[in-house]
């Protein structure tokens, strides 16, 4: 019996939390794999995303390239539109042996809202819910209800990173050196270091 982790997010860029978080959440739970699904368009999000789909998705494999338990799934990507966890829970559901236990990881800036994601209930009958803390969000009842990891020392958002990347600034050692690299050689945006 395996058990594998669903890691789902828009990683707008990823970054060094995005990665921390899913080593913390592999070391703490023992998980076999993390596998990585950037989302092609969030239900929960609004407005336009810096990076493209494509974009993000080639960033992720460059961000998890060299770890054999990290893997990267375009099932989103090529799905095209609104992802719902649902759909890609039931997938992935689909592709292991029914005595592979499956787990998704949620940040804790998505944990409060598990109650209300589309087809919930479908979702825990497939897979069980991993919980994650972020400095700043609380993961208010999910804490108690779902298995919790804990992830120290790391204040970092997409969101912030996107807004430094807009203004110019410095995004190196927030972001994997590759992915860095990946931005400026696709001249994706005009940043500094």
């Amino acid at each position: 019996m395996k058990k594998i982790a669903l890691f789902g997010g828009t990683f707008d860029p990823v970054h060094i939390g995005h990665l921390l978080m899913a080593r913390t959440a592999l070391e703490t739970m023992k998980f076999d794999k993390v596998i990585f699904i950037p989302s092609c368009v969030p239900p929960h999000k609004s407005g336009e995303m810096l990076f493209s789909v494509e974009d993000r998705f080639e960033m992720v494999k460059l961000a998890i390239m060299g770890n054999p338990q990290f893997e990267a799934s375009d099932f989103e990507v090529k799905n095209g539109g609104r992802s719902y966890s649902l759909e890609t829970v039931r997938y992935f559901r689909g592709l292991f042996p029914s005595e592979d236990k499956l787990y998704f990881v949620v940040g804790g800036d998505a944990a409060k809202g598990i109650e209300n994601w589309k087809g919930v209930d479908e979702i825990k009958t497939l897979c069980s819910f991993v919980t994650a803390n972020r400095p700043g969000y609380s993961r208010g009842d999910a804490k108690k209800k779902y298995p919790a990891v804990t992830m120290h020392g790391v204040d970092i958002s997409s969101t912030e990173i996107r807004k430094r990347i807009l203004a110019g600034k410095s995004v190196q050692y927030l972001v994997p050196d590759n992915v860095l690299d990946y931005i400026r050689k696709n001249h994706l945006y005009k940043i500094r270091g």
